[in-house]
């Protein structure tokens, strides 16, 4: 029996590095998926690997979030998790950063994560309720330079996530955020990001010395949707082997 038999899914970001992750072990588990991208080839390829349904899906649009969710109806008649997992990361210092850069991250991982809350209220309430993860980020609890625009948005997030807490509650919805550290994914291959951090040191930092392979992020995303998680609601998940117990970073 899978933790979770019976539930729709819609995953965004789902195409390569953790939203794959996301989409692979929420099949395992007894889920039916819809996950949504910008990138078509490599989303189409993951479908066609595993079954889940793939939607082209920039969550900058809320058409496109009527879309996706119309699609996961569509095809299962229901909705019961929604995974704000689409973001992305640009490095630059405030004072070389581009306003329209900062604009593009905030609409991705703000915007975006806030239009799927709102889209997702009607059919997780005619579910009779339902789950909401978003993913932030460590820097969405302790700021990091270079990351200003990242982190303002994933802190936000981290707000919004306690807003919707309380507004959704009386629908049987619970919202809830992840908060990765060191991930092994292709965000946190971006050179200007590896140029200026060492990677040694922040290794070093960790209370568990390595980086986490996606999954180990999923596996709690997975908790957090599925019914065992009934209590839990406005809350943060931390899975950053230790770095944030104050241990150098």
């Amino acid at each position: 029996m899978g933790l979770l038999d019976g539930k729709v899914a819609l995953i965004t970001g789902g195409a390569r590095g953790m939203g794959a992750a996301h989409v692979r072990l929420f099949l395992a588990e007894g889920a039916r998926v819809v996950f949504g991208d910008v990138l078509d080839e490599e989303g189409k390829a993951l479908a066609e690997e595993t079954g889940a349904a793939y939607v082209r899906h920039d969550v900058r649009s809320a058409a496109e979030w009527q879309r996706a969710v119309g699609t996961a109806l569509g095809l299962h008649g229901r909705l019961d998790v929604l995974v704000n997992n689409a973001g992305i990361l640009r490095y630059g210092r405030i004072a070389d950063m581009p306003p329209e850069e900062f604009d593009r991250v905030v609409d991705v991982n703000l915007k975006g994560a806030w239009l799927g809350v709102k889209t997702v209220i009607d059919p997780l309430t005619a579910a009779g309720g339902g789950s909401i993860v978003n993913i932030s980020s460590i820097e969405g609890l302790i700021g990091a330079a270079g990351l200003s625009a990242y982190a303002a948005s994933k802190f936000a997030l981290r707000g919004i996530t306690k807003s919707a807490a309380r507004e959704l509650a009386r629908f049987g919805i619970r919202v809830n955020s992840v908060h990765p550290g060191a991930i092994n994914t292709p965000m946190v291959q971006d050179p200007d990001l590896a140029r200026e951090v060492d990677a040694e040191a922040f290794v070093k930092a960790m209370v568990i010395r390595r980086f986490a392979e996606p999954v180990e992020v999923s596996h709690v995303v997975a908790f957090l949707a599925s019914d065992r998680s009934s209590y839990c609601t406005g809350s943060e998940f931390t899975v950053d082997g230790g770095l944030l117990t104050g241990a150098g970073y």
